[in-house]
């Protein structure tokens, strides 16, 4: 049984991942042109990721850039693309000076030289912190990040007979962390979206009407409530469940 739960109750996640919803719409009410939402956005990041690093929670994932965010306007892709990049530059050294680990996942070859460039500044500059590793999923979708391990896999020389889930888990982009515990959605939408599909397999699921801009570390707190409060089985029945 996991060291975050105890006779199937859970003391606290290990790994959050959120799909950060609302940002447009957040603007919209407010009369503001949609990427004035993102930018807003980006404050309840370090929200987040200071609420993950005081109550000790060692991973953070979220979903910046799906790979079907491409049929947005070009305006607001543009908008989301320079804003990724202005963001590593201003936010690296606060990320490494707060033991921050930046790892950004992703089918990042479409992006342009000068932002895949920042990534890899930013993910080596921090390579060796410890406190919380930050997973940004950029150019990211579920269903890429299963096609792309079996064809890593293949590649490698794995036959069918050889391939297993244990495999398979060890070629996704996110296999240096355990999967999420706790799964996140604000905006007021009830679906995945094509997010750590593989990973999300048996995660708890929490969906909020708060805008992301609005997300704060109260909102946090009443997510991870809601995961304490839940029975984790994993396919076994309540009885089985022991220290």
């Amino acid at each position: 049984m996991s060291d975050n739960i105890v006779s199937g109750k859970v003391v606290m996640p290990r790994h959050i991942a959120i799909v950060m919803d609302g940002n447009g719409r957040w603007a919209k009410k407010r009369f503001l042109p949609r990427v004035a939402g993102h930018a807003k956005g980006v404050e309840a990041i370090r929200r987040t990721i200071e609420g993950c690093i005081s109550r000790g929670i060692p991973y953070l994932t979220v979903f910046a850039f799906s790979s079907e965010n491409w049929s947005r306007p070009s305006e607001e892709v543009g908008f989301l693309m320079n804003l990724f990049l202005s963001t590593l530059e201003k936010e690296t050294d606060r990320l490494d000076a707060n033991n921050i680990r930046l790892s950004v996942i992703g089918d990042i070859s479409r992006f342009d030289s000068n932002l895949q460039e920042a990534i890899a500044r930013a993910q080596d500059r921090t390579s060796a912190n410890t406190a919380l590793t930050l997973t940004v999923c950029a150019n990211y979708g579920g269903r890429w990040d299963i096609l792309q391990a079996v064809r890593r896999m293949s590649q490698d020389g794995i036959g069918m007979a050889e391939m297993t889930e244990k495999r398979l888990a060890s070629y996704l982009a996110l296999s240096y962390a355990p999967d999420p515990d706790l799964f996140i959605r604000t905006g007021g939408e009830k679906r995945i979206s094509n997010f750590l599909l593989w990973q999300l397999a048996y995660t708890e699921l929490y969906f909020t009407d708060i805008y992301w801009p609005d997300f704060d570390d109260r909102e946090l707190e009443k997510a991870i409530l809601s995961f304490k409060s839940r029975e984790r089985r994993f396919g076994k029945t309540s009885e089985q469940l022991v220290i």
